[in-house]
């Protein structure tokens, strides 16, 4: 068989990419709504770092995972919280921020070595190695991926491009070293006209930004007729010039 193969292959690279387009439309859909309920996102977020670390406490307690794994895994949670300070404004090189990223591989490769060697002869105090258990199945380790390792930074991924979209203020020359009414703590600029300056044109930029298509084109029509009639002479405005 010749073609049949083929199209598997083909059925496989669309669903791949169809796949790959629905996760890229739904970050940015999240990205969206971080970006316009920054406030909301920040609970839901604390949240979530909380209900996490609540799972973590009763793993180790009834299902006696891990107590290093376990610890590692609320303390990382507890740096991962610590971003949360100046939501949703993140200076990328915060070494809080680097420690994270650290954190999230490091606990990514702990958890993975932990599942994927699982002790030949089952200590007693893993229950769900004892005889009467089954060994965690693959739905079961994915999930514990997902929500106990992934969640969470994740969740702080997708919250970074809410910064971008913040306002030059008193808060956001930590993320930019500039652009607000003050550089430094206690230190003013050199020229504070031209931090207001920049800071009002940054709001006029993004108003205009956001002016719909149809004022647009009214605009657009009505600079057009007043040219054409300046030029034909119908009407004496701005744009003449005296020879």
């Amino acid at each position: 068989m010749w073609i049949l193969p083929l199209v598997g292959y083909l059925g496989l690279a669309l669903g791949f990419s169809f796949l790959t387009l629905a996760i890229a439309s739904g970050l940015y859909y999240l990205s969206e709504l971080v970006e316009e309920h920054t406030v909301l996102a920040k609970k839901l977020l604390t949240r979530l770092i909380y209900l996490v670390v609540a799972i973590q406490i009763l793993l180790a307690l009834f299902d006696k995972f891990p107590l290093g794994l376990s610890a590692l895994a609320i303390g990382s949670h507890g740096v991962y919280h610590q971003n949360l300070r100046r939501f949703p404004i993140v200076k990328l090189t915060d070494p809080v921020f680097l420690l994270s990223c650290a954190l999230v591989l490091l606990n990514h490769w702990l958890w993975f070595r932990h599942f994927s060697a699982p002790p030949s002869s089952p200590p007693r105090h893993y229950n769900y190695y004892a005889p009467n258990e089954s060994v965690p199945s693959f739905s079961e380790i994915a999930a514990f991926f997902g929500l106990q390792v992934w969640l969470v930074p994740f969740a702080l991924f997708v919250s970074l491009s809410a910064g971008e979209n913040v306002l030059p203020s008193m808060g956001s020359e930590y993320a930019t070293g500039a652009g607000s009414s003050f550089i430094s703590a206690g230190k003013e600029p050199d020229n504070a006209a031209t931090a207001y300056a920049s800071t009002n044109g940054a709001r006029r930029s993004r108003s205009g930004t956001n002016a719909g298509m149809a004022k647009a084109a009214v605009m657009g029509v009505r600079e057009w007729i007043g040219e054409t009639g300046e030029l034909m002479g119908f009407w004496r405005g701005e744009r003449t010039r005296p020879f």
